[in-house]
């Protein structure tokens, strides 16, 4: 029986519109670790995606989502990469 290590964290990311904070939480699909986001826009609207490793590169799974989302994709996987050098 394999054992699956909970990681969950937050990071606060500096954009245009000012602080945002991103909330990530390790999950699976399909026996493939992903990366479950969520963030609230300026309205307050929660806004959630998905990040997978593609090519060794954490990438966004989603569609329709704001540009200074997608501006900070590689903020966003590096943030995930020393996270989980971290954890262990």
């Amino acid at each position: 029986m394999s054992v699956r290590k909970n990681v969950q964290f937050t990071r606060l990311l500096k954009g245009q519109r000012g602080l945002s904070e991103f909330n990530f939480l390790k999950s699976f699909s399909d026996d493939e670790v992903i990366f479950k986001i969520d963030v609230t826009d300026e309205r307050s609207n929660r806004i959630s995606f998905v990040m997978q490793k593609t090519n060794n590169t954490w990438q966004i799974h989603a569609d329709r989502l704001p540009e200074w989302i997608i501006e900070h994709e590689a903020t966003l996987h590096n943030c995930i990469e020393a996270e989980l050098t971290e954890a262990g």
